[in-house]
């Protein structure tokens, strides 16, 4: 059986001119204007100094350079790198490789390197800072009362915000580099006495497992490279832009994915009713977040279930009680009602997106005017009839209530599924509708977590946890589908 040999690693050399050659062709010295190689010398000895303007502190880089001035003649003839280090370089932030790769990534990712010639190390000085905007409330996930920072595109800011709100020193951020080209950062955060030790494993392995030249579009991509079921609409995780958020789901034995670039946290492994609630709930008493979850369910049952049973009623009068006849409009208009409800789900779409693309000073505007305009006169047209208005109305006001953008995607392909079946066979091809989506979710898998769960498989305890906003001191136990170490809350 041949044997496998590890590829060699390049170290750098002992002379300088060497390494410098070597580092300019690699990093494009002279082709990208903004990869920058000072030539220095002090106390008698040769320095190349590399950085990517833009990403490094000049106030630092200036202090670092005026103490490496003040260095007297041969200062540096003996242990250059550790005087430097212990003595002379006056940043915490600071560490030695030898490796060509190494530095080259060094580089890259924004601090400060620094070859000495005689030296087969150089030395690495992170005094790194990115383009950032501040910790603003996220648009999507905003509260009337309650903390106002959110997570930025900067994960190191992101992971900070976590630890100002769990000071526990089992807290855990486990750095990750991700992307053949990108060298994607990525963490991952957990509660190393409270998280499921083979979750975590599972989690950094399928991390490891990456093979990808880059990550643009940094916390999707990742996603669907390691949760996989690409062709399943609903999210097998769950995003989070609160720090507040992100720290509850830790303390409960979740495992949080950070990337870079991004201000979306990744909330791991999650269920059906995890993407249900939303933190508002938890910024008022009990008996009103209970009453809010209560509404935001039927709100997205509504927008699921409605617009279909309908239609199958319409298909099926006789189903339908005397008491509520008048759902059966006397006019079905010119135009198939199946139809109607396609072109208007269809026609609430192109207004999102317009929005979407819409500055924001006119996203508003434009959306009132379109709606009231385009509805009235398609009714008054007669494309549509009123009813039909009326219920794509609830369907469309049940997604926006819905906490996660993207379960609200998922349901909105639903709603097609259930709306086609419907048009085809009826009220009974509504019901087997209904059917075949429960039985969809009650086999997707999240990490081995089953989707509906506490539903499916059923536990009492946790699905009143899920469908009731219960106070905090009764709720004393971890839910028991993490599998977590610590299972009190206490």
């Amino acid at each position: 059986m041949p044997t496998v040999t590890e590829p060699s690693v390049q170290r750098l050399s002992l002379d300088l001119d060497t390494n410098v050659g070597y580092l300019n062709q690699a990093l494009g010295v002279k082709e990208s204007f903004d990869m920058i190689c000072r030539r220095l010398h002090y106390a008698g000895k040769d320095f190349a100094l590399y950085f990517v303007d833009g990403f490094v502190k000049d106030d630092i880089m200036n202090r670092v350079m005026e103490r490496l001035g003040q260095l007297p003649q041969g200062a540096l003839s003996v242990q250059k790198i550790q005087r430097l280090l212990q003595t002379h370089i006056a940043y915490l932030e600071v560490e030695t490789v030898s490796e060509v790769d190494r530095v080259i990534d060094a580089v890259l990712s924004g601090p400060l390197v620094l070859i000495v010639n005689g030296s087969t190390e150089a030395i690495v000085i992170d005094a790194r800072t990115y383009p950032a905007r501040g910790p603003e409330e996220p648009d999507t996930e905003r509260v009337v009362r309650g903390a106002r920072d959110g997570f930025t595109e900067t994960f190191v800011f992101n992971t900070a915000l976590t630890r100002r709100r769990i000071r526990d020193p089992k807290l855990r951020f486990e750095y990750l580099r991700v992307g053949a080209r990108s060298k994607t950062d990525i963490c991952l955060g957990y509660i190393k006495d409270i998280a499921n030790p083979d979750l975590v494993d599972t989690l950094r392995n399928e991390l490891k497992k990456i093979e990808i030249d880059g990550l643009p579009m940094a916390e999707k991509t990742v996603e669907e490279l390691v949760f996989k079921n690409n062709w399943n609409p609903y999210p097998m995780i769950r995003y989070t832009e609160r720090p507040d958020v992100a720290a509850v789901h830790l303390l409960e034995g979740h495992v949080l994915i950070y990337v870079d670039t991004s201000p979306s946290v990744m909330i791991t492994p999650t269920t059906f009713f995890h993407h249900l609630q939303h933190a508002e709930e938890y910024r008022q008493k009990p008996i009103v977040g209970a009453y809010l979850r209560f509404v935001r369910y039927v709100a997205i049952l509504a927008s699921l279930l409605v617009p279909p049973l309908w239609l199958g009623l319409l298909k099926n009068p006789e189903w339908v009680p005397a008491a509520l006849q008048f759902v059966i409009p006397k006019e079905l208009g010119g135009i198939p009602v199946f139809w109607q409800l396609a072109i208007a789900e269809l026609g609430i779409d192109v207004l999102r997106m317009a929005a979407i693309h819409t500055p924001s000073p006119l996203a508003t505007a434009m959306g009132l005017v379109a709606a009231i305009i385009l509805g009235e006169i398609a009714v008054s047209a007669g494309f549509f009839i009123k009813e039909v208005v009326l219920y794509i109305a609830i369907a469309a006001v049940g997604n926006y209530a819905t906490p996660s953008y993207e379960f609200a995607l998922a349901n909105r392909l639903s709603r097609w599924f259930l709306l086609i079946i419907t048009a085809l066979f009826g009220i009974w091809g509504f019901g087997f509708g209904v059917l075949v989506w429960m039985v969809f979710l009650a086999r997707t898998r999240s990490l081995a977590t089953p989707y509906l769960w506490p539903l499916f498989p059923f536990h009492g305890r946790a699905l009143l946890h899920a469908l009731w906003r219960v106070p905090v001191l009764a709720d004393e136990k971890r839910p028991s589908l993490l599998r977590t170490l610590d299972k009190s809350k206490r």
